[in-house]
């Protein structure tokens, strides 16, 4: 434990990654702690399947104390991949709605704050019709929840296909349709959005994204981002995360955004690739972040 720590850096800025819950939700944190960071993101099940994961009161009891011992509150779980909250297909759309129904429960039982979302494909129903169906389905999962307390944040899409959320106009829309804008937010991914277009290379290019966001969206909506470069060029709406400063978009963006005086609060989590084990690509990526800042 601690082999990754960065003295008083380390609580310089929110800054973590998503790391793995093979050995147990609560052992994320301790990988967490040992790479200094400061926030954290996880799976609260398998994301590949649909098998829900019932929480034992263990679970919760070891979590519980994990997040004492490491001290990191900034905590997010992202839901199953599977999720396809804009899917014309019945059985699909119910069975989406009550995974994030499940994933809800477990992050408030855990006492998680942040749920990260990919809003969902229409599957060539219409973008129109798929953005109706997300918001139809969020304000049927917190009408069957209303005491539970985790936001729910729309994640900024690449547009692969006909996913939804690769526009800031596609995400305003959605939210715009929420019944409870209390319980909702917003997950920006530099990846996701270079990729959808936005360009983030320059100081001017990253100022007017930013400024776009904010006037479509609005920053006070913005609760969590994820750090990753781009393997394939802007606009190309391909879904490929990079090694920060190893792909398309550059060291640039990520100088920018650690040091931008509005993004201070908020979370900031890598979820770049992992590689085979001959680097600690985490390591390498967080250090690197780290000596970003100013």
């Amino acid at each position: 434990m601690g082999r990754h720590r960065t003295g008083d850096q380390r609580n310089s800025c929110l800054l973590g990654a998503h790391f793995s819950i093979a050995k147990g939700l609560h052992q994320a944190l301790f990988t967490a702690e040992d790479y200094g960071c400061t926030a954290v993101q996880i799976f609260t099940k398998n994301a590949s399947t649909w098998k829900e994961k019932t929480l034992s009161s263990e679970d919760i009891r070891v979590f519980d104390e994990a997040r004492k011992k490491t001290r990191i509150r900034h905590i997010a779980s992202h839901t199953s991949y599977l999720i396809n909250l804009a899917s014309p297909e019945k059985k699909k759309y119910a069975m989406s709605c009550e995974a994030l129904k499940q994933e809800l429960i477990r992050c408030s039982a855990l006492k998680i704050p942040l749920v990260v979302l990919h809003p969902g494909s229409h599957m060539d129903s219409g973008e129109g019709t798929g953005i109706e169906r997300i918001a139809s389905a969020i304000n049927r999962v917190f009408d069957k929840l209303p005491e539970n307390p985790t936001r729910l944040l729309l994640e900024t899409t690449a547009g692969q296909g006909s996913g939804l959320g690769h526009t800031f106009e596609q995400i305003a829309a959605m939210m715009g349709k929420v019944e409870d804008m209390n319980r909702l937010g917003v997950c920006l991914d530099t990846c996701h959005i270079f990729a959808a277009g936005y360009d983030l290379r320059t100081k001017a290019a990253y100022q007017k994204t930013f400024t776009t966001f904010d006037a479509v969206i609005g920053l006070e909506h913005l609760y969590w981002i994820h750090l990753n470069d781009s393997k394939r060029e802007m606009g190309t709406r391909i879904d490929r995360h990079e090694n920060i400063g190893k792909g398309f978009i550059g060291e640039t963006a990520f100088k920018l955004l650690i040091n931008d005086s509005r993004m201070q609060h908020i979370p900031k989590v890598l979820e770049t690739p992992k590689g085979k084990g001959e680097k600690d690509w985490d390591q390498i990526n967080l250090a690197k972040l780290r000596g970003f800042l100013r």
